[in-house]
């Protein structure tokens, strides 16, 4: 079969002949259909992930066609599904065990002809996506929705800051926002991400470039957010617990921009605001996740799709950060 696979440092995106795997007791083999990608399938391409190993067939998200089965996963066979790809979360939902990993490393992952998976992670696709828009769910639309559903505690009425909308989990927190009556506010450094997030739902948004962003954005929420969800980090952190309103939720799951500077801590405790971190999320969070996507008929935002041959191409635009949703690999 033909996959993406990480073979070395100096060759970390080869498009290849290998072998088609074999499901064993509890497991199936999934034709995949189409994968996508996400910024951690390019931090691992460049070297910047823990566990790296050579070589594996990279890839998190995917769905397909079950089309062998193992012992006792039988009733898989021929069904339409995508694919958890977090894998043994262990027992506290709070928390995930030290056994935790996800597909793509340091198992072989979606971007290939076949995937196997235990049975386990496996979901029916929601009848209203296509392939491609099924496969950008998973990994994104998970974090994004334990970020807001689980963390935040989002509730209809909200003011919702997204910090950086481009990206697969900043387009999924503003569907998820949306869709849950919240009033929706985004960043983002392009004014033509800013105008394709207000044509999703958002209420307003401030290019972060801007020396007066954080003023802008209290003066368009009219006071302040009761919850801000921010994958980045970095040197304006410290003006977040000002844009909050009393009780408020700051919500992270990524530091790209860097670490939290120093700042002013008293409006925390004054304000009595909570900062919360949070990554992927359990088998329970993402079986809601699945069936808000069906109770809202919600379609993921695809930027460009490309043929598993030119997954490169894809890569090469990740790097770029120009996308405003998800890239997505199509197969077979």
């Amino acid at each position: 079969m033909k996959a993406i696979v990480l073979e070395s440092a100096e060759n970390p995106i080869v498009y290849k002949d290998v072998e088609k795997p074999t499901a064993g007791p509890g497991e199936v083999l999934v034709k995949v259909k189409a994968a996508a990608l996400n910024r951690r399938d390019y931090w691992i391409t460049i070297g910047k992930y823990a566990g790296i190993k050579y070589p594996t067939i990279l890839g998190a998200d995917g769905a397909g066609i079950v089309t062998e089965t193992g012992e006792g996963a039988e009733e898989w066979l021929n069904k339409e599904v995508i694919i958890n790809p977090g894998h043994n979360w262990g027992e506290h939902p709070e928390f995930q065990s030290k056994e935790f990993k996800m597909l793509g490393l340091p198992d072989d992952g979606a971007l290939a002809e076949y995937v196997k998976i235990k049975a386990e992670y496996l979901y029916p696709k929601p009848a209203h996506l296509n392939w491609e828009q099924a496969a950008a769910l998973p990994l994104a639309g998970l974090t994004a929705y334990r970020a807001l559903f689980t963390k935040a505690r989002i509730k209809k009425g909200d003011k919702v800051l997204i910090i950086g909308v481009g990206a697969g989990t900043g387009t999924f927190l503003l569907q998820w926002a949306v869709a849950s009556g919240a009033q929706a506010f985004v960043t983002s450094g392009s004014g033509e991400k800013i105008q394709r997030a207000k044509q999703l739902g958002a209420a307003a948004g401030v290019n972060y470039k801007a020396q007066d962003w954080a003023e802008e954005l209290k003066h368009f929420s009219g006071g302040g957010f009761d919850i801000v969800v921010d994958s980045a980090l970095g040197p304006d952190f410290n003006k977040i617990p000002d844009l909050c309103n009393p009780g408020g939720r700051i919500v992270f799951f990524g530091g790209t921009a860097g670490n939290i500077p120093e700042m002013n801590a008293r409006p925390i405790f004054w304000k009595q605001l909570q900062i919360l971190g949070t990554t992927m999320g359990t088998q329970e969070e993402f079986k809601a996740m699945v069936a808000f996507v069906n109770e809202h008929k919600i379609v993921p935002v695809i930027d460009e799709v490309f043929p598993l041959a030119d997954a490169a191409k894809a890569f090469k635009k990740m790097e770029q950060s120009s996308q405003f949703g998800k890239l997505v690999i199509s197969i077979g």
